[in-house]
């Protein structure tokens, strides 16, 4: 398997949520996979809202629970946003997902753990958890030499 790293970023509020989103943002690329995991309530949907707005996606981008999947037009890449809490691995097999994840746009992924037999070999996983109040602790692990560098980044930043 190719490179793999985990940092984490540790936030006080929403605006650290919001800053990661945007720092991430910043750095993608067509093809971009980020698998979104955490607590019911840790900000997931907060942190895509910002990941869109950081590749210009105009507008409100809400959770796609019951669609599943809404594809945006952002002024950088597309963005195809998707929550797959409510599908069973066979059932997220047959939307062909390989077509969004290997697509010329950013993919993200709530609840990615649930197929994650499915998810791209190299991506970037985020599992958001609450600390306690608005504080929240985010782990990123970046799968593969560019995400991986992204990890390194991260932590150049502060990350732990």
């Amino acid at each position: 398997m190719s490179e793999k790293m985990e940092v984490v970023w540790t936030v006080e509020d929403e605006s650290g949520t919001v800053l990661l989103a945007e720092t991430l943002a910043g750095w993608a690329m067509p093809g971009t996979v980020l698998a979104l995991d955490g607590d019911l309530g840790a900000g997931k949907t907060r942190f895509s809202q910002a990941y869109a707005k950081g590749i210009g996606v105009p507008g409100i981008v809400n959770s796609p629970t019951f669609t599943i999947i809404k594809e945006y037009k952002g002024e950088r890449l597309p963005l195809y946003h998707m929550d797959v809490y409510r599908l069973s691995e066979p059932e997220a097999d047959e939307l062909g997902l390989d077509d969004y994840f290997f697509g010329d746009g950013v993919t993200i992924v709530e609840w990615a753990s649930l197929i994650e037999a499915l998810l791209p070999p190299e991506r970037l996983q985020i599992y958001i958890a609450h600390l306690g109040g608005e504080a929240r602790r985010i782990a990123i692990t970046g799968i593969g030499p560019r995400y991986a560098a992204w990890c390194g980044q991260l932590q150049g930043m502060g990350a732990k």
